[in-house]
């Protein structure tokens, strides 16, 4: 399940891509099969364990094309181990809304940008989250959960104040708020509720088979409810 355009971010043969804080690799297993060197980058050890699992299985399925590359590196976003200039494009897909400094994880992203770059940029949307954070206290109480609920000016002006040139933006994920909103009404953690459960099942057949219903349905829901927003910004060449 992408959040980000690959229209809008486009990677290939010769790009060098960063997956800040990939997580479960979704973002970085997309950019290896399309051609680009990927570092897929996260705190948590044990996910970039099976983002490499992942890189090697695919490679050995003959999913990788000729000269494409992914690693993992572990670390905090507040301080990458790279160079100035080292990556020409930068994913953050749900990542700025756990950290409490993040204008200093934008300056960091900023920074690791080459001139010219493009970033993409996702943080849940300001409605469904705001919803969310109603129903539930636990949605964004737990260690390592939200701190912020952005809107889309806020996010907008924080990445305009470090330098970045802002771009166009979209919805996305419109069929996943109801989910959360669900699971935050009968309690965030509460998994085996039937009502959560067959909304679960529901994303996961719509995942696996993108029936051309549901695929219109969340194009006019993404505008109203999209659980996420994403926003593209540049940096600008020098």
């Amino acid at each position: 399940m992408l959040t980000v355009d690959f229209d809008r971010l486009p990677v290939g043969p010769g790009t060098r891509v960063l997956d800040l804080g990939c997580g479960g690799g979704r973002h970085a297993f997309e950019v290896l099969r399309r051609g680009a060197d990927v570092v897929a980058f996260d705190m948590d050890q044990a996910e970039l364990d099976g983002v490499a699992g992942m890189f090697a299985a695919m490679d050995k399925a003959g999913e990788v094309p000729q000269g494409a590359t992914g690693q993992t590196v572990q670390g905090t976003a507040l301080d990458m181990p790279f160079e100035d200039g080292s990556f020409d494009r930068v994913i953050a897909a749900e990542v700025l809304e756990h950290i409490p400094d993040d204008m200093a994880a934008m300056r960091e992203i900023f920074r690791v940008l080459k001139p010219g770059g493009i970033a993409a940029v996702t943080v849940p949307s300001f409605l469904p989250e705001r919803i969310c954070w109603a129903l539930d206290e636990d949605y964004h109480t737990a260690p390592g959960g939200h701190v912020r609920i952005y809107t889309l000016a806020e996010l907008s002006a924080k990445l305009k104040s470090t330098g970045f040139v802002i771009g166009p933006h979209h919805h996305a994920h419109g069929l996943h708020a109801p989910y959360w909103w669900i699971k935050c009404a009968v309690g965030v953690n509460n998994d085996d509720h039937p009502l959560a459960k067959a909304y679960h099942e529901l994303l996961v057949w719509d995942i696996m088979k993108r029936p051309a219903a549901t695929r219109v349905a969340e194009a006019l829901l993404n505008p109203l409810i999209g659980k996420s927003v994403v926003l593209y910004v540049r940096k600008p060449a020098a």
